[in-house]
């Protein structure tokens, strides 16, 4: 043997050694070894589950940013703005458990975020949320608004008397109010209270800098045809105008964006698509026949309220290229039917696979 392969194995040999006296020093200090990170024994997930080694937090940020950086490449202002998942915003201090500063990159790669029920809670239907989180949302939304963002608030309720209280509290803080009269994923119809936009003005709005108001259509259908319903849309007045791609089975068309795209007093506004990323639906175009939970292996247990809709492992692969990065997906497809911008929904998905269990059973804990 050579002496300078004496060398290298006797350099490979401390290398070992060194690795290991760190990784049991870190062991006799009561810690474990999670991606590259020292964490106390405590904080281990059960063994076997491949889940422990990934920030379902981060994944979830970069699942954002990679939206975003594929979007801004084909539409420079196509803008993005993110409905719920408000602890994305900020990250925890590994060094100082007590602080948590700003996720800068995760908040330049979004517009603006969209909270429901920060007044007025989806459950139970048109209650004020229990003290605790208001709290704690009303910090997240005003780090949000420090942080350059604009801040959408979509509450709950049949009572005029509490629908006018919801968007009194709103407005003194900036924020962009709502108040529907259903639950988010059955609104079909426009706002009967009040029965006109507030802050209704004429201007065109070309940017998420102008939004003075906005409205929400979850299902388009009730309105009659596509064309029945753009038209319908057209004779209001709101500055931003949030509808799910599909009419029914169909993407609404170009055409159909196109007239969306304006105010019946004259000026332009936004039209922005709602996209949820967090979870996959049976009644999607994406959807195969042959799916089923396991089967692509990214598809999670049913929603237990929705047996058509999985929980998905959203850092795969197989369900990002559904959603973006690539001419034929979901992101794409937004892009060139002419919409403005996207909300993405699904973005608090990282609840679940925390193990704080389903969104709706998460928040009425809190």
């Amino acid at each position: 043997m050579s002496r300078h392969s004496l060398i290298l194995i006797v350099f490979a040999a401390v290398l070992l050694a060194t690795a290991s006296t760190a990784a049991q020093t870190a062991e006799d200090r009561g810690y474990s070894r999670v991606q590259g990170r020292a964490i106390e024994k405590e904080e281990e997930a059960p063994s076997g589950d491949p889940q422990i080694l990934l920030d379902m937090r981060e994944e979830m940020r970069q699942f954002v940013q990679s939206i975003s950086t594929f979007a801004h490449k084909h539409r420079r202002n196509f803008l993005i703005i993110v409905k719920g998942g408000l602890d994305l915003i900020v990250k925890k201090d590994d060094l100082d458990e007590n602080r948590f500063p700003a996720a800068r990159t995760f908040i330049q790669s979004i517009d603006g975020v969209l909270q429901e029920g920060l007044f007025l809670g989806e459950r139970p239907f048109g209650q004020p949320p229990p003290a605790e989180r208001q709290q704690r949302l009303l910090h997240l939304t005003e780090t949000a608004k420090k942080q350059g963002l604009k801040v959408f608030v979509m509450d709950f309720s049949t009572d005029p008397a509490a629908i006018e209280k919801a968007y009194q509290q709103n407005k003194p803080r900036g924020y962009i109010p709502l108040v529907a009269q259903k639950l988010a994923a059955d609104i079909d119809a426009l706002p009967t209270h009040p029965k006109q936009p507030i802050d209704e003005n004429p201007k065109s709005v070309l940017s998420i800098n102008g939004i003075k108001n906005f409205v929400y259509i979850a299902n388009s259908r009730p309105f009659g045809r596509q064309d029945e319903f753009a038209l319908k849309m057209k004779q209001t007045n709101y500055d931003m105008i949030i509808v799910d791609v599909f009419h029914g089975r169909q993407p609404l068309t170009k055409r159909a964006i196109e007239t969306l795209k304006y105010k019946g007093i004259g000026g332009k506004r936004l039209v922005l698509a709602y996209v949820n990323i967090g979870s996959a639906a049976s009644y999607r175009y994406y959807w195969k026949a042959n799916w089923s939970e396991g089967s692509p292996s990214w598809i999670d247990a049913p929603f237990r309220d929705d047996p058509d809709r999985h929980h998905v492992h959203f850092w795969d692969m197989g369900w990002q290229k559904i959603i973006t990065g690539d001419p034929k997906s979901y992101i794409y497809g937004v892009i060139d039917q002419g919409f403005d911008g996207v909300v993405l929904d699904g973005i608090d998905a990282f609840w679940f696979f925390e193990g704080g269990g389903e969104v709706e059973t998460q928040e009425a804990a809190q």
